[in-house]
């Protein structure tokens, strides 16, 4: 359950401004705006804390509640700027593009693609196989966790399939997630830039039917709360 404890506005008006913020191409003004049509006077700088504080442990729920996956994985990463320095948004989908996990990161190397990877078997269990592109960080990063699990005694290493054409459903899926931060231009700190992410990232998965197909995206977020 995530607390709303404190909040001057009800439940409901907080959730339906987040899901609309990570969902459509909107400012924080612009929302402002939508918000006042409906009658609910709140103001933008309002908006970006509840964008800041809420997504993040919404996604955390999500990560555990959304559908089984296919254990044939993708894994690449993406670039987002953060205060006018590049850093990585590694992402995982199954061979049918369906989300598995997200990670940002400011730096792109074997400690970073390693702690995303078991990031992902956490809460996805083993997969038969992991696609990547030929990056070197990602290979070692399989390579650490296969030597992890092995002296755990998992007696079937990850194979590890370096094919970057293979890897084009995941970096396709890399396409809503920049659609819908290019009008951010920029995040001003990383923990902004995370807790957007991971709401924007809910609300793809959503658009997916990872959760429960048949209700409307907005009810499907809600209930991510309850």
């Amino acid at each position: 359950m995530i607390s709303f404890k404190g909040a001057q506005y009800p439940k409901d008006v907080i959730l339906y401004a987040v899901f609309f913020y990570v969902r459509y191409g909107v400012s924080y003004r612009d929302l402002e705006e939508i918000m006042l049509e409906r009658d609910i006077s709140v103001d933008h700088t309002t908006l970006n804390r509840w964008v800041t504080r809420y997504p993040g442990v919404i996604a955390e729920v999500a990560r555990r509640r959304k559908a089984p996956c296919d254990r044939s994985w993708r894994m690449d990463e993406t670039y987002i700027k953060v205060k006018g320095a590049w850093v990585y948004l590694y992402r995982a989908t199954d061979k049918h593009g369906k989300t598995l996990d997200f990670m940002l990161s400011q730096r792109r190397n074997k400690p970073a693609a390693t702690k995303f990877l078991a990031r992902v078997l956490e809460t996805n269990g083993m997969p038969r196989k992991i696609v990547i592109d030929k990056s070197g960080a990602n290979t070692a990063g399989i390579k650490a966790v296969n030597r992890m699990l092995k002296g755990f005694g998992c007696p079937i290493p990850i194979e590890m399939v370096r094919r970057k054409y293979l890897n084009n459903i995941v970096e396709q899926d890399h396409r809503f997630i920049k659609r819908r931060t290019r009008p951010i231009l920029g995040f001003k700190s990383f923990a902004s830039a995370s807790a957007t992410l991971a709401g924007i990232e809910v609300a793809h998965m959503i658009r997916k039917g990872q959760f429960t197909p048949g209700l409307c995206p907005f009810q499907q977020f809600k209930e991510l709360v309850a």
